[in-house]
Formats: structure tokens, C-alpha cells, sequence
């Protein structure tokens, strides 16, 4: 370590993969003195605990969190509110809290509500990186490297109060982009929210046919690929889902009408017509993951 660290003290509501992940990852660049975690459940702490995660287990949030640097909340977005509600009465003047929600509109209502003239002191931002696995288990130190991270400040936000969220999310190896919470809820109803739903779905339909062991015995590879993500956290999807429905539902409408496209070409046997399709998929498909293997 060069120096003393950036941050003295964070303090993390849930050490799951998420959570877990951003306490390894300053830790591992030395830019923390002490983590403290908050949790449901006493043995996901004694874990997080026991891998090295935390440094103590936080039972006093008043105690906590009123000289803490920051404050990460990595909890499933349903329950923000509440650990917001319970974290507000006691922030230090200069403690700096943040999120990892995959929706914003919700979280930043949230702050407004129950941060009130302190809702400068809350910066939310948005990981672009996750796993099938969750908990404790699942983190590691490296989850964030060469990552995106999405921040989506706030008009009430000092400059400094932004800059040490991306400072800390800079340690951890990520890159950072901005983006207005009602362009970031649309953009990943799009692409992160809608795609889980689709696998959800279809693993959902086939587990309540008749023949449904005979279908898993068949699926390869295509399934595997199509479903990964059907395999992540329900209630953590269940509160995304509920969070950004509008957008959402908004995305689903424009996937049906799709299929409803598909479906026709199939039934008028127009084999041009499905052709045409799959190949601007194919293109955008394959220039997306060229963009990606550059970067």
C-alpha cells in the first residue's frame, strides 16, 4: 500500500456477490482501512466474515454509519427503502452513500423520500457485472475489472460527493459512464431487464409440460446459452421487474409485436422474409461482440 487508503471506512448493506465483490476489490488495491457489513441473515455475515469480505459484522447502523466514507447499499432494490429510511437520521456530515440497483427511477424516489435535505450525499450508480451465483461464495476480487459502471447523479450532488463514488469504483478496476436515471431504466429494460424475463419465461413454460424431463434430456448448448441467466437471483429479478415495469413493459409490447412478425413470415412459409430477419440479427449480433472482444 502507498500511503494511507482513499477510504477509511465503508460500510456495505448486504455482502453478496455484489456487495462482496466491491469489498474485495479495495481491498485488493489497498484503498480501504476497514469494511462493515449489514445483513438479513447472521450466517451470511459470520460467512462473509470468514472469507476475508468484512472486517467487522455491523450491528449499530447509527454507530457505523455516521463516520463512515461511504455507504454501499448492494441489497435487491425492494428492499432499498427501508435501509434507507433506517440509515438517513444517522449520515455524518461527510459520509457519502451510493447504490448497486439495476433500476434508478425507484431507488432515486427512494432517496427523496427518506433523504430529504441530505439527498445531496447520495450518488446512485448501476454494476454492469453479476454471475448465475449469489452470496458471499460468489465474490470475488476481479468481478468489476474492465467492467461498466453507471453512474446517474443527481442535481443535488456536490462534485466531490460523485468524484468518490467513481473513485471507488475506479479502484475496483471498472469503467465509468453517466447517465440520467430515466435514460439508464430504458436503456436496461432493453437489454439486461427484458432478456432475463424471455429466459425466465421459457424455462418456466417447459417445466410445466408433461414431457418436460424429455425436453431438459434434449437441450444443448443453444439452450444453455439462451437460459444462463434464468439460473440468477429470483427475488433480486422479481424486484427489477417490479421496479422498472413501465419501461419494461414497454420493451415486452415491442417484443411481441416482433414475434407477431416472426410468427406471420412462419405461417405465410416466407422463408425470405425470416432470412432477412435473422441476418440483421446475425450482423448486429456479431459487430456487438467484435466491439466487445476490442475493448
Amino acid at each position: 500500500m502507498n500511503g494511507a487508503p482513499q477510504f477509511g471506512k465503508i460500510v456495505i448493506f448486504g455482502v453478496g456477490l455484489i456487495g462482496g465483490s466491491f469489498a474485495l476489490a479495495l481491498k485488493a488495491a489497498g484503498e480501504v482501512g476497514e469494511v462493515v457489513g449489514f445483513g438479513r441473515r447472521l450466517g451470511s455475515l459470520t460467512q462473509a466474515l470468514d472469507l476475508g469480505i468484512l472486517d467487522r459484522a455491523g450491528f449499530n447502523i447509527g454507530q457505523e454509519v455516521g463516520n463512515a466514507d461511504l455507504v454501499l447499499i448492494a441489497t435487491p432494490v425492494g428492499t432499498t427503502p427501508e435501509i434507507m429510511a433506517r440509515i438517513a437520521p444517522c449520515l455524518g456530515p461527510q459520509t457519502v452513500v451510493t447504490d448497486a440497483g439495476s433500476t434508478k427511477g425507484d431507488v432515486v424516489a427512494a432517496a427523496r423520500a427518506h433523504f430529504g435535505e441530505r439527498l445531496g450525499q447520495f450518488v446512485p450508480a448501476h454494476p454492469i457485472a453479476g454471475a448465475e451465483n449469489s452470496g458471499a461464495l460468489a465474490a470475488r476480487a476481479d468481478l468489476y475489472r474492465q467492467k461498466q459502471v453507471v453512474l446517474t447523479p443527481l442535481p443535488e450532488n456536490a462534485v466531490a460527493s460523485v468524484a468518490r463514488v467513481r473513485a471507488a469504483w475506479e479502484c475496483c478496476g471498472a469503467l465509468i459512464r453517466e447517465l440520467s436515471p430515466a435514460e439508464h431504466d430504458r436503456v436496461f429494460a432493453a437489454v439486461s431487464h427484458l432478456p432475463h424475463l424471455l429466459s425466465f419465461a421459457l424455462v418456466h413454460d417447459l417445466t410445466r409440460r408433461d414431457n418436460r424431463d424429455l425436453l431438459f434430456d434434449f437441450a444443448a448448448s443453444g439452450f444453455r446459452d439462451f437460459t444462463r441467466i434464468a439460473a440468477s437471483h429470483p427475488e433480486m429479478w422479481r424486484d427489477i421487474c417490479l421496479a422498472n415495469r413501465t419501461a419494461l413493459l414497454d420493451e415486452l409490447d415491442r417484443y411481441r409485436a416482433q414475434l407477431d412478425e416472426l410468427r406471420d413470415a412462419l405461417q405465410r412459409s416466407d422463408g425470405v422474409g425470416l432470412e432477412a430477419a435473422f441476418d440483421v440479427a446475425r450482423a448486429a449480433r456479431r459487430a456487438w461482440a467484435e466491439n466487445k472482444a476490442s475493448e
